[in-house]
């Protein structure tokens, strides 16, 4: 009788995880960086890593409807102090697709933050460069290591088209806070148009942002034209609590083997204290998912301590894998 009941119980739970469509993946990255703004006690030159695990469960109706649900356990450096922070789980995002459309609901990246082209090239193991850098609205973003937005992300394509919403009810330092985007892919090259905005609250005032991105590839070569304008208000400043200004950028790729890839970024704006960023940087495949990388650039940034501007040289080199 009881070996009949454990092979029952051995059966059901089998069955159960075949059943189930859960999977991990994600990737880990070690190396060394260097960092000029480290300063007293802490090393310019320091061990960095990353290890992001992500697990998805999904399943799908007999319609053809999928639902599915992601978490996120990271555990990263700390550039600044040295030293290796403890792994963290994030909030959930849960997913419905069906054909064209797909709805995020939860810790969900914005349309801003999955806009065609916004990223572009970032240099770097570490990616500590971005054509975006001249960029001060803060948009809902994916959170790792964070309850996340709380909101709501939506997308729609067709063909060469699509369109993309978001919305954000739970913004802890503004008030409500929506993106949209739209997308249209002509032959080798996409190009992307969106908008933002956060609701005036007691403290702030309304926040807005317009971005256009171009971004193509041409055999070996690939690259991203960004450029926008953006009205925010800084609120700890009283002298620049209010401030609009045009930002810019670009970054390019060029594979000059099968093997190995130069990439390169710059971004700046016409604000006094926006931030400049350019730098290159080399990623070389090994192959079976694990490539070399490495970055050299410099980042100018407001201070506030001297209330200036602040050159910064950054450099990174090391391994990555994905799995």
């Amino acid at each position: 009788m009881k070996k009949i009941l454990f092979a029952s119980t051995a059966l059901i739970a089998t069955a159960g995880v075949a059943a189930a469509d859960v999977s991990f993946g994600g990737y880990g990255r070690f190396g060394v960086a260097y960092n000029e703004a480290n300063t007293g006690t802490v090393s310019s030159t320091v061990i960095v890593s990353r290890l992001r695990l992500n697990i998805d469960g999904s399943a799908e109706t007999d319609g053809g409807v999928r639902f599915s649900a992601r978490v996120r356990i990271q555990a990263d450096d700390n550039l600044t102090a040295g030293t290796a922070n403890v792994a963290a789980l994030n909030g959930a995002r849960f997913s419905v697709e069906y054909e064209g459309l797909r709805v995020d609901v939860g810790n969900v990246a914005g349309a801003l933050d999955n806009m065609p082209g916004y990223y572009g090239e970032e240099p770097g193991l570490e990616n500590f460069l971005g054509q975006y850098s001249g960029v001060d609205y803060d948009f809902t973003e994916y959170t790792t290591g964070g309850a996340g937005a709380n909101g709501v992300y939506a997308r729609y394509a067709m063909g060469d088209f699509a369109f993309a919403a978001s919305y954000d009810d739970n913004n802890a330092t503004a008030g409500d806070r929506w993106d949209i985007y739209g997308a249209y892919t002509f032959g080798n090259i996409t190009g992307a148009l969106a908008y933002g905005e956060t609701d005036a609250t007691t403290t702030e005032i309304k926040q807005d942002i317009l971005v256009l991105t171009l971004a193509g590839s041409w055999g070996a070569f690939n690259g991203t034209l960004f450029v926008g304008n953006e009205t925010v208000d800084d609120g700890a400043n009283a002298e620049d609590t209010f401030r609009s200004d045009t930002f810019y950028g670009l970054s390019a790729g060029y594979a000059i083997s099968s093997a190995t890839t130069i990439v390169a970024s710059y971004g700046d704006g016409s604000g006094d204290r926006d931030t400049e960023q350019y730098g290159l940087g080399v990623i070389h495949d090994l192959g079976g998912g694990v490539s070399l990388r490495g970055g050299v650039g410099s980042t100018k940034s407001y201070d506030t301590t001297s209330a200036s501007m602040v050159s910064n040289t950054r450099a990174d080199f090391g391994a990555r894998f994905n799995f």
